[in-house]
């Protein structure tokens, strides 16, 4: 993603060449998307990990009820109507006891 030098605008694609919508700037430089996170690949699927099964959730600050660990992976779904609350999801990062939250 480019801005603009003059503005800060984000510069958008016209015909052939890059341009600013607030104001005359445009350039003919191609876009260089750089990414700083390094990705193993295997079979062309994208690995993060080594391991198959490690969740990618955030993991907090919660007190598990079986093995006392006080950190467990946490994500959110909508179980019940759409004016609801939705339903908060732990797992347990030692012993994988998985609970719920309802608010």
């Amino acid at each position: 993603m480019q801005f603009c030098p003059k503005c800060g605008a984000i510069l958008v694609q016209k015909r052939k060449n890059f341009g600013c919508p607030r104001c005359t700037y445009s350039s003919n430089e191609k876009v260089k998307l750089v990414s700083s996170e390094k990705m193993k690949t295997s079979e062309g699927i994208a690995v993060v990990s080594d391991k198959q099964n490690e969740p990618t959730l955030p993991i907090v600050d919660e007190a598990c009820k079986k093995c006392k660990n006080n950190r467990a992976y946490f994500w959110t779904v909508q179980t019940r109507a759409g004016d609801e609350a939705e339903t908060k999801f732990f797992k347990c990062t030692k012993c994988e006891h998985t609970w719920r939250e309802y608010r």
